[in-house]
């Protein structure tokens, strides 16, 4: 972090300013429009808890760029490394001319991730990569097709993560057809299940889809998320993932944790899936891996891992050296710097935040997530109605207060919050704040 960007939320001219202005202009004579901008500004540089922006305006960034920045926008460590290696040099391809930083990467991914078990790692560009990889991965392990996703899933935009997610707009609508043998089964989502529908029904209702509708003899592998992102950071309740994991085992098929979003210190445990004490096949992670730059990885079981033939896994760029150096930077960072127990702290602050907020405000149905992965739910006042209304002028009136905060749910009713582990109490009370206002101008 540039020791000259200062940590505090400061506004100088209306936002957006003159320059993000004109450069706005430039970008939709330059820019396909199917590219949109959640904020109206353009960033010039990036920090600790702060964004800054051209016209000279610092936001305070609850929003990570889509929990990326998990260890801050401009890590010490992290431009050390990459400084270094952009040095040494910026590309080989490691299927042609290897390099240790790669083996590196897969050996820190193979120590991290849950379980004792013999592990392979394989690294790629984007979490949708390396969601694509991890079903070849599966099908060439069990010999069978089928792909099992749930509801208000996200896995990404390619063909193939496109049928997987849930939500047609703006993610799927008008790009089909999608790749077959792609099915659907209920989510457990504690705030919308009937009363009655505990973790574990919610798997045995899940289950029972499964066998009816696609048969564990043509199925290769269940990919969910263990926090749904996109989809509304749905906590599944407890027992559910344990309940589809067992299930998986008892039937030869392969279950793929999605923690793209969640991996990485992100929920208070290094991965999300460890709160349920649930160990999966395959892992796939990206976001958080390399403190902003293009990585991602499947890690998983050495027995399907290597079930591919050789060179049909790969990439021209996947496990980049200066990504891998990032990633290497990144981890230490994590480690060294004690960034999980970090996301427990910013945890108990938000809940604590958001719930006395609640109390006095009905339209919070639900405040829910694990670490620094905290959304609320917003619904019309006296009821469970979503108000996707509501959501994005709460989120716009925090922009225009300084505050970037983003929204999500297949409803389009969540306000999503995903700090920097490196922002200071200061600032995550202070972005508070300026929500809390939001609520009451939108009252």
């Amino acid at each position: 972090m540039s020791a000259s960007l200062e940590q505090r939320r400061n506004l100088v001219t209306a936002i957006p300013g003159p320059r993000s202005q004109e450069l706005m202009t430039r970008k939709k004579s330059a820019v396909a429009q199917g590219v949109g901008t959640t904020m109206p500004v353009f960033a010039i540089e990036a920090g600790g808890g702060i964004v800054k922006d051209v016209d000279g305006n610092s936001f305070i960034d609850l929003g990570s760029g889509i929990a990326v920045t998990t260890v801050g926008n401009s890590a010490p460590r992290v431009v050390d490394a990459v400084r270094e290696q952009v040095e040494a040099f910026t590309h080989t391809c490691f299927m042609i001319t290897p390099y240790e930083g790669y083996v590196a990467v897969a050996e820190a991914l193979n120590r991290l991730t849950p379980g004792d078990h013999d592990k392979r790692s394989a690294l790629f560009n984007s979490g949708a990569e390396a969601v694509e990889n991890a079903v070849k991965i599966a099908r060439a392990h069990t010999k069978k097709q089928a792909v099992v996703a749930f509801d208000h899933a996200y896995h990404g935009r390619t063909n193939l993560t496109m049928a997987m997610t849930a939500k047609s707009m703006p993610y799927k609508s008008g790009f089909g057809p999608f790749s077959p043998e792609v099915y659907r089964a209920p989510l457990s989502y504690p705030y919308r299940d009937e009363k009655n529908v505990d973790g574990a029904a919610a798997a045995r209702r899940a289950i029972t889809y499964i066998e009816k509708q696609v048969g564990a003899a043509n199925l290769a592998a269940v990919v969910i998320e263990p926090i749904q992102g996109e989809g509304g950071f749905i906590v599944p309740a407890e027992g559910f993932l344990a309940g589809i994991a067992e299930w998986c085992t008892a039937n030869n098929v392969v279950f793929i944790a999605d923690e793209v979003q969640s991996g990485f210190a992100r929920t208070g445990e290094m991965f999300a899936c460890e709160h349920d004490g649930v160990v999966p096949d395959l892992i796939v992670t990206a976001k958080g891996i390399a403190g902003g730059l293009p990585l991602s990885a499947v890690t998983g079981r050495a027995e399907m891992m290597d079930a591919a033939h050789v060179s049909g896994l790969g990439g021209t760029y996947g496990g980049n050296p200066i990504a891998c150096a990032a990633a290497l930077a990144t981890i230490e960072t994590i480690e060294a710097d004690g960034l999980v127990e970090r996301a427990r702290q910013i945890e108990r602050l938000m809940l604590d935040r958001l719930h006395r907020l609640q109390a006095d405000d009905d339209r919070l149905g639900d405040v829910r997530g694990r670490g620094a992965m905290i959304a609320v739910e917003i619904v019309k006042s006296g009821t469970d109605e979503p108000d996707p209304l509501l959501t994005s002028a709460i989120a716009a009136a925090a922009h225009l207060a300084g505050v970037i905060v983003l929204t999500c749910g297949t409803y389009g009713n969540v306000l999503r919050f995903l700090p920097p582990l490196a922002i200071s109490d200061e600032l995550l009370n202070e972005g508070l704040d300026v929500v809390a206002a939001a609520f009451k101008e939108n009252a």
